[in-house]
């Protein structure tokens, strides 16, 4: 059996994530890991704190803290964060881990023996009011390629364009804001990534099942331009992996660390790990050496597609350059940008919802729905209060959680609460054999990866036994065929289950009350005919709370208006 090993694009550490990070990559994954996990497949979910380069220093410089101590109470904080969200990692690590260090300094050494590394010497902007080097995301300026006059250092967050420093207009330090700024020479250690064009090369264009939008960028950042251009891979910064040829020191590197984005990936092994000396796995080579069993392993990444082209080329390059048996990726799952209220979500500018604001004011399975059934797949998305209000209204509490409610509460106004007797008739057997059709065309949708056509499918199955409840109408049945109204109200309360375990990867927890409410356990209905058929006629239940409240016009709008601000 395949083994699926899922990364999500790790956050920094610098502050608490807003909604568009969490559908970027984090509940993405986790929504195909729960599948998996329901379908019977052995699943590896890792994600970790990025704790190294410019935002973690800068905002422990905010916090007044040093910035091991920032990083781990942050760590912390995001790791709650992410189980309130339901975020079913196996593991959630730290880049400042001893794993990845050791890592780092290995895949360094390993790139440096095979001749592609190489020592640069630079011009680098010097702030005279800081009394240093600013690299990458230390300064900010404008991009010379779309005018955005907040870019950073190291790439526009507009355009996606990769920059060095001193390509900016204008730049300014992104610690003191000052512009009294001066190019000096330093020097740094280069990836010599154009020496792996062609290796690089082939294994993208053999991807024919990756999503258009991670090939197009993967295949411009490759080609445009001068093609592939090598990149430095040390900064002059106090925090971070130590430079090092594995365990020795570097000969004129002293006081330098590895750039953020060369030892960031690296924790996505380092993860794993960790994950050992936690007692999760017994075995993290068997996921990540080829030679060591991960030749089974099926690799998925998701990743918003601003992070595509370190993915696609930056990491692959450190593999492939080590010249060991390391893991590839297989499939990378990139989004879009989820927009807010007509602008976007910015972490460094704070506009939009953050993610533990999203849950002081509602349960994590509104927004999980709501984000995931409007995942930026194919294009940038918009989140709007009305749009939000509308949607879990009608979806969670007028289709799904009403039906509960609903066929529940007759059953035990009627016949106590338990299941009926009742022989299904040729309307049931319709609904089975819709129902049946649907199944599998939810789980292709899930398997391929396509989220919002499975959250439009999973609706759909929902929006069915509505219809079906309708169409029947237990209650007027009642009065004249008590025996009819019986076999229609078994029938509805199977389709609890039934969703139940259809839903669990989308709402985990409305789907666990689901189950507890029928005192079953959360099972993938692998057919509709056994699955509508699990509670057998004297099964006991218990009526379950309301599972969504509405929304209301005053909440909304008071929402609206709270988070119309800027987030300090």
């Amino acid at each position: 059996m395949t083994r699926t090993l899922i990364t999500s694009a790790i956050p920094y550490i610098n502050g608490i994530k807003h909604l568009g990070n969490l559908i970027g990559s984090q509940l993405p994954a986790d929504l195909y890991a729960r599948y998996l996990r329901a379908r019977g497949q052995e699943v590896l979910f890792l994600c970790a704190t990025d704790e190294h380069g410019t935002p973690a220093e800068l905002a422990a410089a905010k916090a007044g803290k040093p910035v091991a101590e920032f990083c781990a109470e942050m760590h912390g904080v995001q790791a709650e964060i992410a189980k309130g969200f339901r975020l079913s990692f196996d593991h959630f690590g730290r880049s400042s881990s001893p794993q990845n260090h050791a890592l780092t300094q290995h895949f360094a050494g390993r790139l440096a023996d095979a001749g592609l590394i190489s020592e640069v010497s630079e011009k680098q902007v010097f702030s005279h009011t800081d009394n240093r080097f600013l690299p990458d995301r230390y300064i900010e300026g404008t991009c010379p390629n779309c005018g955005y006059d907040k870019a950073r250092g190291d790439q526009c967050e507009n355009c996606t364009k990769q920059l060095d420093p001193t390509d900016l207009i204008e730049p300014r330090s992104a610690i003191s804001g000052s512009t009294d700024l001066e190019v000096r020479e330093t020097k740094h250690l280069y990836l010599r990534q154009s020496e792996l064009r062609g290796q690089l090369s082939d294994w993208i264009e053999s991807k024919h099942d990756w999503p258009i939008l991670t090939t197009s960028i993967a295949k411009k950042w490759l080609n445009d331009g001068d093609g592939l251009q090598d990149r430095g891979i040390t900064r002059d910064l106090d925090w971070g992996v130590p430079v090092k040829r594995g365990d020795a020191p570097w000969p004129g590197m002293e006081g330098k660390v590895f750039y953020v984005w060369f030892d960031a990936p690296i924790e996505y092994i380092a993860c794993a790990a960790e994950a050992v000396e936690e007692g999760v796995i017994s075995d993290w080579e068997r996921w990540w050496r080829v030679d060591k069993g991960a030749s089974d392993v099926r690799y998925v990444q998701f990743m918003g597609k601003d992070n595509v082209p370190f993915h696609t080329l930056s990491f692959p390059a450190t593999i492939l350059g080590s010249g060991e048996p390391w893991k590839l990726v297989d499939y990378i799952k990139s989004f879009n940008y989820l927009n807010y209220d007509g602008g976007q979500f910015s972490t460094s500018q704070g506009r939009g919802v953050f993610m533990d604001q999203a849950l002081e004011i509602l349960p994590p399975d509104y927004w999980r729905w709501w984000l995931l059934s409007h995942a930026p797949e194919t294009s940038d998305a918009e989140f709007t209060w009305e749009a939000f209000q509308q949607d879990v209204n009608k979806d969670l509490a007028d289709v799904l959680g009403n039906f509960v409610s609903r066929i529940t509460k007759f059953c035990r106004s009627k016949f106590g609460e338990a299941v009926p007797e009742g022989e299904y008739g040729p309307q049931e057997e319709a609904l089975i054999a819709d129902l049946q059709v649907r199944l599998i065309a939810y789980q292709a949708h899930m398997d391929a990866i396509d989220i919002r056509k499975a959250a439009s499918e999973l609706r759909a199955i929902w929006v069915a036994g509505n219809e079906y409840l309708q169409s029947a109408a237990p209650w007027t049945a009642f009065k004249t065929d008590p025996d009819r109204a019986a076999a229609i109200t078994r029938m509805a309360l199977n389709l609890i289950p039934f969703y139940a375990g259809l839903s669990a990867p989308f709402i985990p927890d409305a789907a666990q009350a689901m189950a507890t409410g029928m005192h079953t356990d959360l099972i993938w209905p692998e057919d509709a005919a056994s699955a509508l058929t699990t509670l057998p006629a004297g099964h006991v239940f218990t009526v379950p709370d309301v599972l969504f409240a509405k929304i209301s016009d005053e909440q909304r709008e008071g929402w609206a208006e709270r988070f119309s601000g800027v987030r300090t």
